[in-house]
């Protein structure tokens, strides 16, 4: 039950992603509710998980790809229709790749993925409660607040005239946010990675290139 509940977050984003392509703009104002039931089902699916007794790996690990699936497919998305700057979905695109390919590296040998940062600051932006809690909202206000206005344009012209300019700052300010957020929890996974491999060790370097 847990990964059919998964899978359905993946169908719904299909859904969403055609709504904000193809849609009429009166159509294209479920998009929010949408990505609404899209966040709620990711609680759901670990919570039915616990409660019926279906933990696994295969379930984890799919849980995993999917909130990256959702998260780097909305950037791209928003990124492509204009909503959003496209260096954005760089950013993210680049960060969690970056990240990602660091903490596997790091579960391979017996850590795991927040385990990994050692030092206090670096703990509390990457595994804290708060941070966690913080960066995720954050990313789901911009979704929101995006998807929210995209028809708002065709649906209410005049409205949109008196209003861009905050609806603009409005954007920028959460997309600012965001990012801020995902360099700021990537920063001591990088850094704690390169000291720890002694990236810039000199000394090191000269042993192996002897």
């Amino acid at each position: 039950m847990a990964n059919l509940i998964t899978l359905a977050r993946l169908l719904l984003l299909f859904v969403l992603v055609v709504l904000a392509y193809k849609a009429a703009p009166q159509w294209q104002l479920l998009n929010a509710p949408l990505l609404i039931l899209i966040i709620a089902l990711d609680g759901l699916d670990g919570y039915v998980a616990r409660r019926r007794g279906e933990t696994s790996l295969f379930g984890s690990v799919f849980d995993i790809a999917v909130d990256r699936v959702v998260e780097m497919i909305l950037w791209v998305v928003l990124g492509d229709l204009g909503l959003v700057p496209m260096w954005v979905a760089m950013v993210f695109i680049i960060r969690g790749t970056i990240v990602d390919a660091i903490r596997y590296g790091a579960m391979s040998r017996g850590a795991t993925a927040f385990g990994m940062v050692r030092s206090p600051a670096g703990r509390f932006l990457v595994a804290s409660r708060f941070m966690r809690a913080l960066y995720g909202t954050a990313k789901a206000l911009t979704f929101g607040w995006v998807l929210l206005i995209q028809p708002l344009p065709r649906l209410d012209p005049a409205l949109w005239t008196a209003w861009s300019e905050v609806f603009a700052v409005v954007t920028t300010i959460l997309v600012a946010s965001s990012v801020a957020l995902c360099l700021l929890r990537g920063l001591p996974i990088v850094v704690e990675f390169v000291v720890d491999q002694h990236v810039f060790d000199s000394d090191r370097s000269a042993r192996l290139a002897r």
